[in-house]
């Protein structure tokens, strides 16, 4: 790094953006900051009334006498308060299930299905037919893997059944380390942990407290996608029951279309239960955080693009792309409380540095090894202990929202998504929203993400121009329930305003990542018109009465209607 010559001004400017990032990034690691203990105060209040004593409802004591050791009811106060606040998002802690399912195995979730399915005929005549997304919905059950997602309702139901998978957590890497099965309801640090200590890796997720089946059924996007693909990609079957209550196999042989729909499809299908993902050889990785001030906001823009314009290259034109190189993602962040904005670079090479304590030669290479920074994490380490530097960053207790967008990776277009930033910054200010983390997050999509040997139905593909794709998203957290309504609004209008400018320019995308997306969005329809075709088609195949559209409408459903 150069020496740089400074005037006592100067001096003083950098002590004080020095302290004020070393604050913001302690207030991000801590748990008990002032937002936290208002949004426990917030979260102590909501459950005197949340989770009172309760008669079972008529469903809820059916399933509960079919299955006794794995339904709890309301009126076991502890333990259904336990099994309802088990969410990232403090928004679904206050939505109160009738009664919370938590199967052993594959059977006794079979068994819930079955009988959901029954009471759902029986409530046939209260609704309309399947691919009418305007009728009336039974709203009988939700299912939740890690409970990460923020939308409203994704796995979270209000009277209804909670089908909670986290007792399917077993990982089991077989015998010649090609392949590991892992239950859908095992989060990314149950499955690192146990492949960390036999040197594998699987295409997975990069937050530790993530769950896998969502993250799955979503796409996925992986420090390993530049080598792999997407985490979809690399799931050889699937087990899944149907809304019959039959257990089936899906890969490419048996059922090969549902496993196809299923890689982005989400939960319209049915409920995975256990996947079988390629595993292969990995040792440690490298990886970390580069935090610079906020005045370094252009340049940093500039990095991005420029990495991202050779992506996975060693930077010189004509090279082999490097596929160990994962994208850097940007984060530009806004911090009420402090009043400040900062960045945050994470860079990740998936193999160890030729030399302890040097960066790999790739991102030595790149624009950001040039920047002037405050400080880096950057080390070589495992790969749990990457997936949780992440997840500490944004821990659970408070309100979340996402939002997202797709754009080229174009100078201008991504100036504008940070615009649209600044903007809403503002626009928070005006509306005094407390306690409030604001987060612009860009990363790129690797051209690798449409190399797949089952084509995905996403249409995640580069056009004739061969500019490469940018994920534009919003992550927002705040503690205060009445300022739900003007987070969202406000993130919706910031991810807008860089919709608009891309349509105007020509640097859009139609794809929306779905485990990005708020619940305004429509990501199925971003898939395009062929796939979302051929999504309904499975959807009316397996699942005919619309069980997984109409009783279980949490989530991003294959027939929607504008918001």
């Amino acid at each position: 790094m150069a020496v740089l010559t400074v005037s006592p001004a100067a001096v003083l400017l950098l002590f004080v953006t020095l302290a004020a990032t070393y604050v913001l990034v302690r207030r991000r690691l801590q748990t008990t900051t002032s937002a936290t203990q208002a949004a426990k105060v917030e979260r102590d209040e909501h459950s005197k009334i949340r989770h009172p004593p309760a008669e079972p409802s008529q469903l809820g004591g059916t399933l509960a006498a079919a299955l006794p050791d794995s339904v709890t009811l309301p009126d076991a106060r502890p333990a259904f308060k336990s099994a309802v606040n088990k969410y990232w998002a403090q928004q679904e802690c206050e939505v109160t299930p009738s009664c919370v399912v938590r199967p052993r195995n594959a059977e006794e979730l079979s068994k819930a299905v079955t009988i959901i399915k029954r009471e759902y005929d029986g409530q046939a005549s209260k609704r309309e037919p399947t691919g009418n997304r305007s009728g009336t919905s039974s709203t009988l059950f939700a299912i939740r893997s890690g409970g990460h997602s923020p939308v409203a309702g994704a796995a979270s139901v209000e009277g209804g059944v909670l089908i909670d998978l986290g007792g399917l957590n077993e990982v089991c890497p077989s015998e010649d380390g090609h392949s590991v099965s892992i239950g859908a309801g095992a989060k990314w640090m149950d499955v690192s942990k146990v492949l960390d200590q036999r040197d594998l890796a699987v295409v997975g997720g990069r937050n530790s407290a993530v769950g896998v089946g969502g993250l799955t059924l979503g796409g996925g996007l992986s420090f390993f996608t530049p080598r792999y693909g997407l985490v979809c990609s690399n799931i050889i079957s699937y087990q899944v029951i149907l809304a019959s209550g039959t257990i089936v196999t899906a890969d490419a042989t048996n059922n090969p279309n549902l496993w196809r729909a299923l890689k982005g499809g989400s939960n319209n299908f049915g409920i995975v239960t256990q996947l079988t993902a390629r595993s292969f050889p990995t040792s440690k990785i490298w990886s970390g955080f580069l935090y610079l001030p906020s005045f370094q906001a252009s340049k940093v823009l500039a990095c991005f693009h420029e990495s991202v314009d050779v992506p996975q290259s060693t930077g010189v034109t004509g090279t082999k792309p490097d596929i160990h190189a994962a994208g850097p993602i940007a984060c530009f962040t806004y911090v009420h409380q402090l009043g400040i904005q900062a960045i945050s670079v994470n860079i990740v090479y998936t193999a160890p540095p030729d030399k302890e304590g040097q960066w790999p030669e790739y991102w030595q290479r790149s624009p950001f090894s040039r920047l002037w920074r405050l400080w880096s994490t950057c080390v070589t380490r495992t790969l749990t202990s990457a997936t949780d530097e992440l997840n500490i960053l944004n821990p659970p207790g408070k309100r979340q929202s996402f939002a997202t967008t797709t754009i080229k990776n174009d100078q201008a277009t991504l100036a504008a998504a940070h615009e649209a930033y600044a903007s809403a910054i503002l626009a928070f200010r005006k509306a005094n929203v407390k306690n409030l983390v604001f987060t612009l997050v860009l990363q790129p999509f690797p051209s690798s993400v449409s190399q797949n040997d089952c084509p995905l139905p996403l249409g995640l593909n580069h056009d004739a121009s061969g500019a490469a794709l940018v994920n534009v998203s919003f992550t927002v957290n705040w503690p205060l329930a009445k300022d739900d309504e003007t987070v969202k609004a406000l993130t919706r209008l910031a991810t807008e305003e860089i919709d608009d400018f891309a349509s105007a320019n020509g640097t859009g995308h139609r794809y929306r990542y779905l485990n990005y997306c708020a619940e305004w969005q429509r990501p199925f329809e971003g898939y395009g018109v062929e796939n979302l075709a051929f999504l309904r088609d499975v959807s009316a195949r397996y699942d005919p009465d619309g069980l997984f559209q109409k009783g279980c409408p949490g989530g991003f459903k294959l027939w929607e209607t504008d918001n």
